[in-house]
């Protein structure tokens, strides 16, 4: 009897461990406790702003669901009225139905809100004029409920409408404590030409899937891009002058800064930026295939990392630290992802040998990797995962809607980029770090290998 009470009391105090030892994903999400509840109710728009009020509406509601830190109210339980400044919210008490002019009409049920937006739009002076109101249903009179209250004027077009919309989005994540996306960009790659020819560009659009712009014009194959820490450049891979090489571009203007390649390298790809933007990480067979090298941003001193008769590849420094590289190998069998030093000692692997991982990508805070896996998957069916890299703790994302591979962290550290064919040939997609707010970004021609950059 005291035997199996001992193995009992063993066992739990297992458990107990084991469960200390488990990540907590939610952590990467910041989610404490019940999310905040929000009402959007549409803004309306006069003289020409009107015709603009549905892509205000439209952005406004994406951003904020997007973000993963709202509780969205539903429009169907929403008051019948809806006020349109801060100014128009009678003050208390409100009288039974009172239909929407009272800030308890908001916090009452159905709509059960904690905050709530209001404002209009209006073309004033050959501009698009938004203003708007987070009203913080908390406070009882509404003179101080104000917590956002701003002018957002913008040009009198689309545009216009949808970066004053961004705008106001963002000062009500900022009032969150949490970053907003508007600004931020991803680079991908496209593919075109034949199945006999064909060639492979870098474009880059906005965070929202919109306002697409080709980044070169090689007419040649072109891959794998990376951005600097601070957005203002980045790096490639491409065989524009036939032999493979590296690329390093200014974004604004779009200017080649010059990188000087060794010779007699057969390959060389999958480069990334060092946390300070000084130097880049590789893959090249300058001294046999493939090894992992480290350079200066112009090519200079340029020295390999990782040694051996593996195929080392897409290196990762952790952007906290700077002092450890995540990178893919096949020096155990089937490619894994492994961890090492970056002077290229103390080399470990992250994942378990089962089936095979690639495309690791770096949480902005260090701890937390995104990676392509195909475990419990055929060889090549990949899946997004993530994996507290300290504990080797995972989480799967995607569950085999077509191949989903090459994930990249955006600046909030709370969503993720990513290629998938879930909607047929290869698309970009985004999501939250918990496999949910799913956002197709591109729709046209196959698109291939994002990376999300400021």
């Amino acid at each position: 009897m005291k035997k199996t009470f001992w193995m009992i009391g063993a066992a739990a105090a297992t458990l107990l461990a084991l469960a200390a030892q488990q990540a907590d994903f939610n952590v990467v999400l910041k989610r404490n406790g019940q999310l905040p509840a929000i009402a959007i109710p549409d803004f309306r728009g006069d003289g020409q702003a009107q015709g603009l009020m549905a892509v205000f509406n439209e952005t406004l509601w994406k951003d904020l669901d997007g973000s993963g830190i709202f509780k969205m109210v539903p429009k169907s339980q929403y008051p019948t009225t809806v006020p349109q400044q801060l100014t128009d919210f009678k003050v208390p008490p409100a009288p039974p139905g009172s239909g929407g002019l009272w800030m308890s009409d908001w916090s009452s049920p159905p709509a059960q809100a904690n905050y709530v937006t209001v404002g209009y739009a209006a073309a004033q002076q050959s501009l698009f004029v938004a203003y708007g109101w987070l009203v913080d249903l908390s406070i009882p009179n509404p003179a101080n409920a104000g917590a956002v209250a701003k002018k957002y004027p913008e040009s009198l077009d689309e545009a216009g409408a949808r970066k004053a919309a961004h705008e106001f989005g963002c000062d009500i994540l900022e009032r969150f404590g949490q970053k907003c996306l508007f600004g931020s960009h991803i680079y991908f790659v496209r593919l075109t030409g034949t199945l006999k020819d064909p060639v492979r560009e870098i474009w880059v659009m906005d965070s929202d899937g919109s306002n697409h712009k080709q980044i070169t014009h090689f007419n040649a194959l072109s891959d794998f891009p990376a951005v600097s820490p601070d957005g203002s450049k980045i790096a490639f891979g491409s065989w524009a002058h036939g032999n493979p090489a590296i690329f390093v571009f200014s974004v604004d203007p779009v200017r080649d800064l010059g990188f000087y390649n060794q010779r007699g390298a057969s390959l060389t790809s999958t480069p990334s930026f060092t946390p300070d933007g000084k130097q880049i990480v590789f893959m090249s067979s300058a001294a046999g295939c493939c090894r992992i090298f480290l350079a200066n941003i112009n090519g200079s001193d340029l020295h390999s990392i990782s040694a051996g008769a593996s195929i080392d590849a897409e290196p990762k420094v952790n952007p906290k630290t700077g002092a450890q590289i995540v990178f893919t190998s096949g020096r155990s069998g089937p490619q894994q992802l492994y961890l090492m030093s970056m002077s290229g000692l103390d080399v470990e692997r992250l994942t378990n040998g089962e089936g095979e991982a690639a495309n690791a990508s770096w949480h902005p805070d260090g701890e937390f990797i995104a990676f392509a896996w195909t475990r419990g998957f055929m060889t090549g069916a990949y899946n997004i995962f993530l994996m507290d890299v300290g504990k080797r703790d995972y989480k799967q994302l995607t569950h085999g809607e077509g191949k989903n591979e090459n994930p990249s962290w955006a600046p909030d550290g709370k969503h993720i980029v990513f290629m998938s064919t879930r909607s047929g040939r290869s698309q970009i997609w985004s999501m939250l770090a918990d496999g949910t707010q799913l956002q197709q970004l591109t729709t046209q021609g196959t698109n291939l290998h994002p990376v999300w950059g400021k």
